[in-house]
């Protein structure tokens, strides 16, 4: 199982999300955006979003925090 959150410091989601995926036990890799303008550029690409979280979950992408979509692909 491959999921990348992207995330800034400040997203009360991104929180959310990650917090979330903890307590399903789903391993994620945490990726901060406003850190990291490759990572941004990318994210984009993949979601055409520039809002976060955008995660990406075996390649289907979730927009915001989505519990009910992230507990499906759990």
């Amino acid at each position: 199982m491959s999921v990348i959150v992207y995330s800034t410091n400040t997203c009360p989601y991104c929180d959310m999300t990650k917090q979330f995926l903890s307590e399903k036990g789903v391993p994620f890799n945490d990726i901060n955006v406003a850190e990291d303008p490759i990572a941004a550029r990318e994210m984009v690409s993949k979601s055409g979003q520039m809002g976060v979280p955008v995660i990406d979950f075996n390649g289907t992408i979730v927009l915001g925090f989505d519990r009910a979509k992230l507990e499906s692909l759990i």
